[in-house]
C-alpha cells in the first residue's frame, strides 16, 4: 500500500551518504552469496584493544550507567584536555570541550551552532562527502574549492582566497584528509592562518578525526597556530585512531560560547553521549598508545601494498597519501570506454561496473567534489587487499574505446 503522506522538505532534501549508500549496496550482494570485497567504507578492519573493552566493563560494574551530563563526564573530558595538552599543545578547560555521539555529530552541532540560511562555507575539494548535505541542511550555499591531483588535492592560499566573499562565515576542512589522504603541514597551515588574519568573520572547523593515522610526521593542530585557537572548533573522535567505530564517541574543542551552543543543540537531539563508552575513552586517551601505533604500521605496510599494485593498472593516476586509509585515483582514462554493452560515462558507472565485473566496491568521486575520481579504501586484510588489486586490474584492462 502506498504511503499517503507525505515527507517533510527537510528530510527529503538530505543526501544519503554514498559511503553508506555503497557499503548498503555491497552488504546486500554479499547476503545473496556474491563473493563481495568491500573497499568502500572508512572502518578499521581491527577490534577494539583489550585494556580499552575491560575498561569499559569496569565502569559498567562500578555505577557508569546513568545519564552522565551533556557536555560529556568530567572524567572524560579532563582526559580529552590532557590528551591535547600532551599531543597537541593545546590548553583547553573542561567548559570547553563537548562529547558527542561520534565526530560526525560533534560536527553537525558546530555547524549548526553558528552558520544561518544564506551564508557560505568554504570547503576544499576533495571533502568528506557528510561535509555539503550539512551546510546544506542548514540553508547555507557550498562553496568548493576545486583542486588537482598534481598538487595532491591541497589548494593553494591564493584559491583560498578566491573562494572568500562578504557572505563566508565558516571553513571547513579534514587533517588527514577524507578521501585523498593528503596532510596538510604546519607551514601550509599558517599560509592560511596569515590570509585568516584579514578575515576575522570567518570560523574554522578542523576535522582531525584521522590524527593517529599519518606517515608524514608530527600532526598540526590548526588551533595550535597562534590567533587560531579562538575562532576554531577542533573536532575529534576515538573511531579511526582506536578502532572503536561502533563505540560512537566523537568530541569537539573550542571557544566556550561555541561549546555551549553545542550543549544546547545536544540537548535538544541526543542529550549525553554513552557514558559506559566515555569511560573506556579515558582508557584509550591515557594509558599505553603502543597498540595504537602498531595499527598505524601496519595501515603503512598495506598502503605501500596497495600502492605498487594499483601502479600497475594502466590508467589509473595516483596522489601520494600520508594519512588515513584511502587512495584517491583519478580515473578519467577510463570514460568513454566500454565492455560487454556497458559504457563508462562517469565515476559513478565505473564503480558499478568494478562492482558488478570485479565485485570489488568502491565510491565515486562526485559526492567527494571530485568527479574525476574513485576512493578506495585499504582497511581491511593484505589478502583481500591482493585479491581485490589484482580483480580490479582485470576488469579495467578489458575496458576498450
Amino acid at each position: 500500500m502506498a504511503n499517503a503522506f507525505e515527507l517533510s522538505k527537510t528530510v527529503s532534501n538530505i543526501t544519503e551518504s554514498a559511503t553508506l549508500g555503497m557499503a548498503k549496496i555491497a552488504r546486500q550482494l554479499k547476503s545473496e552469496g556474491k563473493d563481495i570485497i568491500s573497499l568502500s567504507i572508512g572502518e578499521p578492519d581491527f577490534d577494539t584493544p583489550k585494556n580499552i573493552c575491560d575498561a569499559a566493563h569496569k565502569a559498567s560494574l562500578e555505577g557508569y550507567t546513568h545519564y552522565p551530563p551533556v557536555l560529556g563526564l568530567p572524567e572524560f573530558r579532563k582526559a580529552i584536555c590532557e590528551k591535547l595538552k600532551n599531543e597537541n599543545n593545546l590548553n583547553y578547560n573542561l567548559n570547553e570541550i563537548i562529547v558527542s555521539t561520534g565526530a560526525k555529530h560533534s560536527l553537525i552541532n558546530a555547524v549548526m551552532a553558528v552558520v544561518n540560511k544564506g551564508d557560505e562555507v568554504i570547503l576544499p575539494a576533495p571533502y568528506w562527502v557528510s561535509y555539503p548535505t550539512m551546510v546544506e541542511y542548514v540553508g547555507a550555499t557550498v562553496v568548493p574549492i576545486k583542486t588537482t591531483i598534481e598538487n595532491n588535492y591541497k589548494p593553494s592560499v591564493a584559491d583560498f582566497e578566491k573562494a572568500i566573499t562578504p557572505k563566508t562565515k565558516l571553513i571547513i576542512f579534514s587533517n588527514p584528509t577524507n578521501p585523498s589522504g593528503s596532510v596538510w603541514k604546519e607551514e601550509e597551515l599558517k599560509q592560511i592562518a596569515d590570509l585568516l588574519e584579514k578575515y576575522p568573520q570567518i570560523l574554522i572547523i578542523s576535522d582531525e578525526i584521522y590524527e593517529h593515522i599519518n606517515y608524514s610526521g608530527n600532526h598540526c593542530s590548526f588551533a595550535g597556530i597562534p590567533g587560531m585557537k579562538e575562532r576554531t572548533a577542533t573536532v575529534n573522535g576515538l573511531a579511526k585512531g582506536y578502532a572503536m567505530t561502533g563505540w560512537r564517541i566523537g568530541y569537539l574543542a573550542g571557544p566556550e560560547w561555541w561549546v555551549k551552543a553545542c550543549e544546547k543543540i545536544q540537548g535538544l537531539f541526543t542529550s549525553a553521549a554513552n557514558s559506559v563508552a566515555q569511560m573506556a575513552g579515558v582508557e584509550a586517551l591515557l594509558n599505553s598508545q603502543d597498540e595504537i601505533a602498531e595499527m598505524k604500521g601496519i595501515f603503512e605496510k598495506r598502503k605501500q601494498l596497495v600502492q605498487e599494485k594499483l601502479g600497475m593498472i594502466e590508467g589509473l593516476k595516483l596522489n601520494n597519501p600520508e594519512g588515513a586509509f584511502y587512495f584517491f585515483p583519478q580515473v578519467d582514462y577510463f570514460f568513454g570506454k566500454k565492455y560487454n554493452g556497458t559504457v563508462i560515462h562517469n565515476a559513478g558507472d565505473l564503480c558499478m561496473y568494478l562492482l558488478k565485473e570485479a565485485e570489488v566496491a568502491t565510491v565515486g568521486g562526485d559526492p567527494f567534489g571530485s568527479p574525476k575520481s574513485i576512493r578506495l579504501s585499504y582497511a581491511t586484510s593484505e589478502e583481500n587487499l591482493i585479491e581485490a588489486c589484482r580483480r580490479l586490474k582485470i576488469a579495467l584492462d578489458k575496458l576498450i574505446d
